[in-house]
């Protein structure tokens, strides 16, 4: 999510607006504003125990089923009629479970967080106190996840407001979790009392004809499990099960993509063109020697010849994404090889563009600028699925749901791409041996020996966790103002302006929006790093090498909070840099509660800096940092900082994470 420099984004948001105009015209049918999901809460096939919609509770093994062949030993069976607008379920019903990231979601009337003495943003080590209101306990090993609650500060109307439950964390794939909400009270402090439908199956057994009974036989082991760990059902106002996808069935496409594909390579190096090479001069560019242009030819895994935009992965029997006979996609890539690399070989870097952007990016002055002080040649591709010309899909998405898989689907063509053009920067039969990447006495720019390193910036860090996952050449990597889980981040993000109003006259009810976004993060997480953090540093995925990361967050940042960014670091087990910021300037009671600090002297792991550029604390809801009391926005500002880039070039150069901040808070000029 970034608006760099490069001119070519800073026209972004015209067009965001333009497409967006389209679309609710076009797109968006009449009477939709008033629609609902085709199936009402009460129906068959609809959860009992929460009246407010049909798919609430959520996430909710209510709507799974059990499935022997799934390393869950269950699968998501939603219907159409369950769906927004009776989209088609398949894509969904693929998955043994729901997104490690999952935030819980329930509708309670009434509630005040306060009051019930919940664990706020500011405070997530309140929610693990023995008398927390809410307990997410981890049905496998019998530990409570930590957690912040907030209620939807989005909803005009009190009666469709959301209560939203946020792990900390991401939860372990393949793992059952069991939700228990307790001593639940209003503003006047008084017990809320549990839904009828619940307090009759957690009463009583009932008749084997009560329209309940099938419910209460299944919501039995939990009430017993929360009752062994403490949670007495006599205290509950709701409670139910869920179950996270496994690691296999969110991660297992993209690698059956890359082990495929680079099998059918072997040896050899990835077919590319030299389309372009444009040399400059200091006097012309300081930074820049050479850029060159050109293609690479990928095999393809999307469903149409060349894989279009629009196009959506194509699945054999069993699931998985297979190459259409002879189908490949021709990758653009643009590098920018720097004045350094004429009097010393460079290091070769993949570089990750930004939200809708281009390869182009590669070209902003803050990557040149990179390149040159530490003599990195940057190459990118555009991270299909996510670029600029997957913007009216995208957008068409926010209107249809089940057009969604479009999106994580070409986006992992697109980390295949990358992936590609990363063997070609260190294959010896690679750029190397092209005259483009060469002197004009025939020496190389690029050393292969020093392998292949990733930087990327906003979506490129969102996006760059999950190929650096994957990855089998790049090592180690930079995370630039990144973070993970959408179904987090746009409620919070200011670039998520246009396209709210996408889903607003889609889907107006904001107690269903938040819904849809819990759906949109099932499929996503093929898609970003929020599926693959599970592999990302501590246990690698199969056939993989280990992996670690620098994350450099801009704090206040107004486009990617930095709560996704402290998540994701806790998931991996990333270390911070302490002091992070000065003190009085974090609102948390604990501020990077969870997240072990960098010892003293180099460390040679993944490890998360925050850089302060005075910009003030961000909104305690899930709403954007707009307004004056916001401050600018200090997202481009580590990149911009000649010290962070020389905290990111030593970790790129050999793994290590250096102090550039003197013993004191990391701080980054103004913008």
């Amino acid at each position: 999510m970034s608006r760099s420099v490069h001119p070519a984004r800073r026209r972004l948001p015209a067009v965001v607006v333009a497409v967006t105009a389209l679309l609710m015209l076009f797109l968006v049918p009449p009477g939709v504003a008033e629609a609902r999901p085709n199936l009402p809460p009460g129906e068959p096939g609809c959860d009992p125990i929460d009246a407010a919609a049909c798919l609430l509770p959520f996430p909710n093994d209510w709507f799974t089923k059990a499935d022997r062949r799934t390393d869950t030993g269950r699968r998501v069976a939603f219907t159409s009629a369950m769906l927004p607008h009776g989209a088609a379920p398949e894509s969904w019903n693929r998955n043994d479970g729901f997104s490690p990231g999952s935030m819980v979601i329930t509708r309670v009337p009434g509630l005040d967080l306060a009051a019930s003495g919940a664990a706020p943003v500011t405070d997530i080590g309140r929610s693990l106190s023995r008398s927390a209101p809410i307990v997410v306990l981890d049905a496998e090993t019998g530990e409570r996840v930590p957690y912040w609650a907030e209620l939807d500060a989005n909803a005009t109307d009190p009666a469709r407001r959301a209560l939203l439950v946020h792990p900390a964390r991401s939860l372990v794939p393949g793992h059952r979790y069991l939700v228990g909400l307790r001593n639940l009270r209003g503003a006047d402090h008084r017990v809320l009392a549990a839904p009828e439908a619940f307090a009759k199956i957690a009463g009583r057994r009932l008749s084997r004809h009560d329209p309940l009974a099938a419910r209460q036989t299944q919501l039995r082991p939990v009430l017993d499990r929360l009752d062994r760990a403490g949670v007495d059902r006599r205290d509950l106002y709701l409670a139910w099960d869920f179950t996270v996808a496994s690691e296999r069935n969110l991660t297992g496409g993209m690698l059956r993509m890359r082990d495929e594909a680079f099998g059918q390579l072997g040896d050899a190096a990835p077919r590319f063109t030299v389309t372009g090479v444009k040399n400059t001069t200091p006097a012309q560019d300081p930074r820049i020697a050479r850029e060159v242009t050109g293609t690479v030819t990928v095999p393809s895994y999307l469903d149409q010849p060349g894989g279009p935009t629009g196009s959506t992965l194509n699945l054999g029997r069993d699931g998985l994404p297979r190459q259409l006979p002879g189908n490949t996609q021709t990758a653009q890539f643009r590098c920018e090889i720097p004045h350094a690399a004429f009097e010393k070989p460079s290091q070769a870097s993949l570089y990750g563009h930004g939200l809708l952007g281009s390869n182009n990016e590669v070209g902003s002055g803050n990557v040149k600028a990179m390149a040159n002080e530490h003599d990195l040649t940057f190459c990118a591709t555009k991270w299909i699925g996510m670029a600029d010309e997957d913007l009216p899909t995208v957008a068409r998405a926010l209107a249809d749901i089940g057009t969604f898989g479009a999106v994580p689907d070409r986006t992992q063509q697109g980390f295949l791409n990358a992936l590609f053009l990363g063997r070609d920067m260190i294959h010896a039969r690679g750029f190397s041996a092209d005259p483009a990447f060469r002197t004009d006495s025939g020496r190389p720019l690029i050393d292969i020996a020093k392998g292949l390193v990733y930087d990327g910036n906003s979506q490129g860090g969102i996006l760059g966790g999950s190929l650096l996952a994957v990855s089998q050449d790049a090592e180690r990597g930079v995370l630039g103002v990144t973070g993970m889980n959408y179904s987090l981040l746009l409620n919070r993000s200011s670039d998520f302006g246009p396209y709210g109003q996408i889903l607003d006259a889609a889907h107006p009810d904001k107690l269903d929006q938040q819904v849809v976004l819990s759906l949109f993060q099932m499929l996503r997480d093929r898609g970003e790093t929020n599926g693959y953090a599970s592999g990302l540093d501590r246990t690698p995925l199969p056939r993989t090498p280990r992996h670690r990361v620098l994350m450099q967050v801009a704090f206040g940042d107004h486009q990617v909070t930095n709560l996704a960014a402290e998540i994701e670091a806790r998931t991996i087990g990333a270390r911070v840099h302490e002091p992070a910021i000065a003190a009085g300037r974090n609102p948390d009671r604990d501020p990077y509660w969870g997240i072990g600090a960098l010892p003293r002297g180099p460390y040679r792991g993944s490890a998360l800096v925050v850089w302060d550029s005075g910009t003030p604390a961000p909104p305690l809801t899930n709403t954007p940092p707009i307004g004056p009391e916001y401050g600018r926005d200090p997202h481009s500002d580590p990149r911009n900082s000649p010290v962070a880039r020389l905290q990111k070039a030593e970790f790129l150069a050999t793994g290590r994470v250096i102090d550039v901040c003197g013993g004191a808070p990391c701080t980054a000029p103004a913008g």
